[in-house]
């Protein structure tokens, strides 16, 4: 359900202004977003205290749909493999949006390496772990918990804007050749993963 009203209305303007910039390539500031949206400072900070939280908000608006990602399939390879294909264009798209995440979470890396980071909120990128968890969902019962979550740490790598850079801007692949080879590279881990098991039950 949409909420409504001059509140609502607030946010979703600064969601909008944050998410235009992001895609404009900057990784704007609470304050940066609050004069390009036409609201005060005051005002912006009581819906997002720190840039942390106004990143993490426009990363969750253009996840969209891949955090409510589900599969009726009992096959984990293919659930896999559907993940990849419904994610990457979405990450495609907003490929500006998550990059800009990303240099927020490095620069303050480098920050805090420094003594630097002033106790600034970090900001946290966690929301692939719950999908990959439930991608692989039919096979966590038959691996052992390490195992499991092995697998889902491996997936991790060929999942989300990291792999896109590496791909398309060290590889110079096409964002479609970029699918392929994480979806390849995805449904290979599963097969490993399984193989190995059943080779230790023998």
């Amino acid at each position: 359900m949409t909420e409504r009203g001059p509140k609502a209305r607030t946010r979703r303007l600064m969601l909008e202004t944050a998410s235009r910039l992001m895609q404009a390539g900057a990784t704007p500031s609470v304050s940066e977003v609050a004069e390009a949206a036409g609201v005060s400072r005051a005002t912006a900070y009581r819906y997002f205290p720190t840039q942390a939280a106004l990143v993490d908000a426009v990363v969750e608006q253009a996840l969209g749909p891949i955090l409510n990602w589900t599969s009726r399939s009992e096959d984990a390879a293919e659930r896999v493999a559907d993940l990849l294909r419904t994610s990457l264009p979405r990450i495609d798209r907003f490929e500006a949006t998550f990059k800009a995440a990303l240099k927020l979470s490095l620069d303050q890396w480098s920050r805090r390496q420094a003594g630097a980071l002033d106790g600034e909120v970090p900001f946290m990128r966690g929301h692939r772990r719950d999908v990959l968890r439930e991608a692989l969902a039919p096979v966590r019962a038959k691996l052992p918990k390490k195992e499991a979550e092995r697998l889902a740490q491996a997936l991790s790598l060929v999942f989300g804007i990291e792999a896109l850079v590496v791909l398309k801007d060290i590889w110079g692949l096409t964002s479609r050749q970029s699918e392929g080879v994480a979806v390849w590279a995805a449904t290979a881990l599963v097969g490993a993963a399984i193989s190995a098991n059943r080779e230790r039950g023998k």
